[in-house]
């Protein structure tokens, strides 16, 4: 871990710096290039999962390929996952980024094999230009085997 002086996390950084580090700035040819970029009908796809299931799993499944053949990205609904418990997790997840940065440094971690950890980029040891903002990965399934490797703070990222 660095000394205390150093800031690893982005967060923390960005409050007290007056301009961007270069560090942080794409040059011009590793930027996407807007004139080349096609212009859709504005539209995302949007898949239903709660179809996926049923008999038209094949059609979802399609639909799910093409969007990702001719988008790239697509929308889902229906997912399974209530909104109380998605709202919950931001919350947690909000709290979690307003602790103390000595807090926060626990879970920091430059392997990018490892199954939790925050970190500011995805391998911070071959990234020549960082990107410019933190995450916390954890993985979750099957949730017995990743859940004793989760902060424990705040306490609720553990009991909700």
């Amino acid at each position: 871990m660095a000394a205390a002086t150093t800031k690893l996390l982005l967060s923390d950084l960005a409050s007290t710096v007056k301009s961007v580090p270069s560090n942080y700035i794409r040059p011009i040819s590793d930027r996407p290039n807007l004139t080349e970029v096609q212009i859709s009908d504005g539209s995302i796809p949007l898949v239903d999962l709660q179809v996926l299931n049923g008999p038209s799993r094949l059609d979802t499944i399609k639909q799910i390929g093409q969007a990702c053949q001719h988008d790239g990205f697509f929308q889902v609904r229906n997912h399974g996952i209530p909104e109380t418990i998605i709202n919950n997790m931001l919350t947690i997840a909000r709290a979690f980024f307003k602790l103390p940065e000595s807090e926060r440094l626990k879970s920091y971690s430059d392997d990018p094999s490892k199954s939790t950890r925050l970190s500011t980029s995805f391998n911070v040891n071959t990234e020549k230009i960082s990107n410019w903002r933190d995450y916390l990965r954890l993985h979750c399934y099957p949730l017995q085997d990743y859940m004793h490797e989760w902060p424990s703070n705040p306490p609720s990222f553990r009991y909700n």
